[in-house]
C-alpha cells in the first residue's frame, strides 16, 4: 500500500489543488495507513496526509484510485482541510457522505473531488478521525452507481502531527 500511495501522491496533487501543478511531492512518513507529504506551491509549502480505502463496494465495479487526505496550507491560513478523491466523476449535484462512529458529515462533490459542505465542521471531522478506528465514505458515481468505501483511521493522529508546522 505504501508504495501505491507514493505513487499515486502526484496525481492527487493535479487533482485538488492548482490545475497548473507542476510540483512533485516529497514523502516525508508514514503512519500506518497513513502517509505524509509536502510541496511547493505558489502560495507557500503544502503538507497533506493521504490514505487509499481498505474496501471499497461494489466489488463488481471499477472504482479507480480512491483517496482521502487532508491538507495543511499555512500560507493560505488553511489548517486541516479534508477531501475525498474518486477514480470516477460523481453524480452530478449528489453528496459524499462520512461516517465515523454514528457522527455523519455531507461533502459536496465537484468532478471527483468532494469536500465538507460546512467548513465550520471541518474540526469536528478531523476530531472525529483522531478518536475513530476507521471511516466509512458513501457515494454516487456519474451513472448512478452507490458506492461505498472503509479507510483506516490508524495512525491519522500522528500523520496530522508530523506535518502541523509545515514549514
Amino acid at each position: 500500500m505504501r508504495g501505491l500511495i507514493a505513487l499515486v501522491s502526484s496525481l492527487v496533487l493535479a487533482a485538488s489543488a492548482a490545475p497548473a501543478l507542476a510540483q512533485q511531492a516529497t514523502k516525508i512518513g508514514q503512519h500506518n495507513a497513513w502517509g505524509t507529504y509536502s510541496y511547493q506551491a505558489s502560495g507557500g509549502k503544502v503538507c497533506y496526509v493521504l490514505t487509499v480505502p481498505t474496501d471499497k463496494q461494489p466489488s463488481t465495479l471499477d472504482h479507480g484510485d480512491m483517496f482521502f487526505f487532508v491538507s495543511q496550507r499555512p500560507g493560505q491560513q488553511i489548517s486541516y482541510e479534508p477531501q475525498f478523491i474518486a477514480g470516477y466523476n460523481f453524480q452530478e449535484g449528489s453528496k459524499a457522505i462520512v461516517t465515523i462512529d454514528k457522527k455523519t458529515f455531507s461533502m459536496f462533490t465537484r468532478g471527483k473531488s468532494a469536500w465538507v459542505e460546512n467548513a465550520a465542521e471541518e474540526p469536528v471531522l478531523i476530531a472525529a478521525m483522531k478518536s475513530g478506528t476507521d471511516m466509512k465514505v458513501s457515494a454516487k458515481s456519474g451513472r448512478g452507481n452507490p458506492t461505498s468505501y472503509v479507510f483506516s483511521l490508524k495512525g491519522i493522529s500522528a500523520a496530522l502531527s508530523s506535518i502541523a508546522k509545515c514549514n
